[in-house]
């Protein structure tokens, strides 16, 4: 196999992920909105060809399909190698190091919609907060996913800076001074 069509199959389930991911992430968003604004039951169906998929369900599916898509896109975003491509953070990392960041950078994303979003609905209903925050599960209330997702927010947003600082001033790339060889005669 050619390396262009390798990297051209590589775009490819990158752009594909990145779509999935972005869809569902509007999908959670539509969700969330008619639980914070609408006057139609959370049970109701999202959509009414599928009248068995609740809209709070299909916004749980959302946000977990959105999390996998996003970090496979932002994983394969950051492993992309191809010859003449513009890369925004030339850094030379191992796979799992580029997981990390891909997780760390999607859970940032994430974890601030669900802060808004959980913010949104204390202002429209407040005595929401202290209920479970799906029918799915008994546990957690909407409160303590929202300090939950603001702990995550600390987390992912440092290891995302320090991953972009590190890539920025190439430290990851370049040995020390002192342990490199000159080749100039």
């Amino acid at each position: 196999m050619r390396a262009t069509d390798r990297n051209n199959r590589q775009l490819a389930v990158e752009a594909a992920a990145f779509g999935i991911g972005y869809t569902s992430m509007l999908c959670w968003a539509s969700a969330c909105l008619v639980a914070t604004f609408g006057g139609e039951p959370l049970a109701s169906p999202y959509w009414p060809v599928i009248p068995w998929l609740r809209t709070d369900t299909t916004g749980v599916i959302a946000f977990a399909l959105a999390a996998v898509s996003l970090t496979i896109s932002k994983y394969l975003r950051l492993r992309q190698t191809r010859a003449g491509a513009i890369v925004r953070h030339p850094v030379s990392r191992t796979a799992s190091a580029h997981a990390v960041q891909a997780i760390a950078e999607t859970a940032a994303v994430l974890a601030t919609a669900l802060v808004i979003y959980l913010s949104l609905n204390v202002v429209t209903h407040s005595v929401t907060l202290r209920l479970q925050l799906t029918h799915l599960w008994p546990w957690p209330s909407e409160g303590t996913v929202r300090v939950i997702a603001l702990g995550i927010c600390v987390a992912s947003v440092s290891a995302t800076r320090y991953f972009r600082s590190t890539a920025s001033s190439g430290a990851s790339d370049q040995a020390p001074a002192s342990d490199r060889v000159s080749t100039a005669a």
